[in-house]
């Protein structure tokens, strides 16, 4: 028997990135084979995003540029962008990610859980660091952003950024999941 190969392409080359988008599908379609590529996508927002909205945004303009650029002899069958920002909401400063996923003319949006910030971080974030340098800087590490993240120092290993991207992808998948009970109105 033949296993369905499912193509994606994720708006970044950073690892992280590319493996949550591979285990959120291979766990959606256990059946078949994912073939994962990643390719670097400009965001068109800050590169660190500060607000909710250039999050959101930052992600879908990833995905659209994905979609543009990829040659018609290797489509994928989905583009996935993953945008992480920043905002200071009533309860204080937290770091989140949106997601955008693309699929055939389809534009499926989601957010991942939120961590809350340090307010030492956020205010290093506002002067115009990104979180990943930061990070690094605070616990002495090196490319943080490539491994467990801001989300893997502040909770000691309990959850990465590569976790909460895979399950906020499966999340954004509901509306492809299930296309005849969704509508768009709100978009």
């Amino acid at each position: 028997m033949q296993q369905n190969i499912i193509k994606i392409k994720v708006g970044s080359k950073n690892p992280v990135k590319i493996n949550a988008a591979t285990n959120a599908m291979a766990q959606l379609f256990p059946e078949s084979i994912i073939e994962a590529s990643g390719m670097d996508a400009p965001s068109g927002v800050a590169a660190q995003p500060m607000t909710d909205l250039d999050t959101r945004q930052g992600a879908i303009n990833r995905v659209r540029y994905c979609q543009q650029q990829d040659p018609q002899e290797t489509k994928a069958d989905y583009y996935f962008a993953m945008e992480g920002g920043v905002d200071c909401f009533d309860f204080g400063p937290a770091t989140f990610a949106y997601i955008a996923i693309g699929h055939k003319d389809q534009l499926a949006i989601g957010r991942s859980a939120i961590l809350p910030l340090p307010m030492q971080v956020y205010r290093a974030l506002e002067a115009g660091e990104e979180l990943g340098d930061v990070m690094d800087r605070l616990f002495n590490t090196i490319n943080i952003k490539q491994k467990g993240g801001a989300i893997g120092l502040l909770t000691h290993g309990h959850a990465t950024r590569e976790s909460n991207y895979t399950q906020a992808i499966i999340l954004a998948m509901a509306p492809l999941l299930n296309p005849g009970i969704y509508t768009v109105d709100c978009w």
